[in-house]
């Protein structure tokens, strides 16, 4: 039986460092664009490639953190799907609810390092995903980002957790879900047991923003009211807060040096959701979030970065003086 299922895009993705490049903001600050000049040759400093995706980053995350994960997911029977596949076996994250489609290029992205930001091309297609006939037992599902095509496989979902009310879910949201339906993307938050996205999510999902609700906790109650039993928000250099019905938490990001912010959120999910599964307590599932994801801004490449529990413990006893505060 396995901890957590997840369900998602599995993506090669190609990491670029770059130093000659300039960024170009409005006068207040936000709506910045990364500038590299036209038609020029631009010197790359390092390059390197990882597996990625919202559901493979937490896997990586989960199964270092001692928890059984497998993925679900469809991707293209070609070399980057093959090389998908042998990293996470190697890994020992199961992949046998991986379905190879030919008619599918696996997904991938370009991911542009720049100054401790980074800046993603990625490729999306429609996607015919595939639900196993004999789904796994599991204690949690972790649903997450998935590109054109994502509705039949979340309808099989609901279906999935109407008939098995003991399997809990987890949902983090993709860009492409809610830019492209919204609504849909709604519907799954009355079965969510946890809700994780950042505050720029959060708005969107909610219909309003934080000069309107005026605190993070108002906004997080207003995600609770849309059917969410608990919700994590994250917010960059802002740390990350979580609540449910009965208290809301906040805590500051750990001072760490930010080498790449690829993955970061993902380890914050991993954290959080790793912790809840050992049944710690909500301040101490955001401690492991923030330490998880500190620890990953520190590196390039995703995996480079994650912890293992005795890391989780060095890394939280490092930075003892900033905790969790009931707000």
């Amino acid at each position: 039986m396995y901890k957590i299922i997840a369900i998602g895009d599995a993506i090669l993705d190609t990491h670029v460092k770059i130093d000659d490049a300039s960024v170009e903001c409005d006068l207040d600050g936000h709506k910045c664009k990364l500038c590299l000049d036209y038609a020029a040759k631009i010197p790359v400093t390092d390059s390197f490639q990882t597996i990625g995706g919202n559901c493979a980053n937490l896997a990586f995350s989960t199964t270092k953190l001692g928890l059984a994960t497998a993925i679900l997911s469809t991707i293209g029977d070609d070399s980057n799907g093959q090389i998908i596949r042998e990293v996470l076996n190697d890994s020992k994250i199961d992949t046998q609810y991986i379905t190879l489609d030919k008619k599918v290029k696996t997904r991938y992205s370009i991911i542009l390092n720049f100054k401790g930001e980074r800046t993603i091309l990625s490729y999306h297609q429609k996607i015919n995903y595939s639900w196993p006939k004999n789904f796994p037992s599991t204690d949690w599902i972790y649903y997450t980002s998935l590109s054109e095509g994502f509705d039949s496989i979340q309808e099989k979902l609901l279906k999935f957790l109407a008939a098995h009310p003991t399997v809990r879910l987890a949902f983090n949201p993709g860009s492409f879900q809610l830019k492209n339906n919204l609504e849909l993307t709604k519907e799954i938050l009355p079965h969510c047991d946890l809700l994780i996205v950042n505050l720029e999510e959060a708005e969107k999902i909610a219909g309003t923003n934080l000069k309107k609700t005026k605190s993070i906790s108002t906004l997080i109650h207003k995600l609770l009211e849309l059917g969410a039993h608990e919700v994590a928000i994250t917010d960059a250099a802002n740390g990350a807060w979580a609540g449910n019905i009965d208290s809301v938490w906040h805590m500051n990001s750990y001072p760490v040096k930010i080498v790449s912010k690829t993955g970061a959120g993902d380890a914050f999910s991993a954290g959080f959701l790793s912790a809840k599964i050992y049944g710690h307590n909500l301040a101490a599932c955001l401690s492991w979030g923030i330490a998880n994801s500190c620890s990953v801004l520190g590196h390039f490449g995703v995996q480079n970065g994650l912890l293992d529990k005795n890391g989780m413990k060095k890394m939280i006893g490092q930075f003892s003086k900033i905790k969790p505060i009931e707000i």
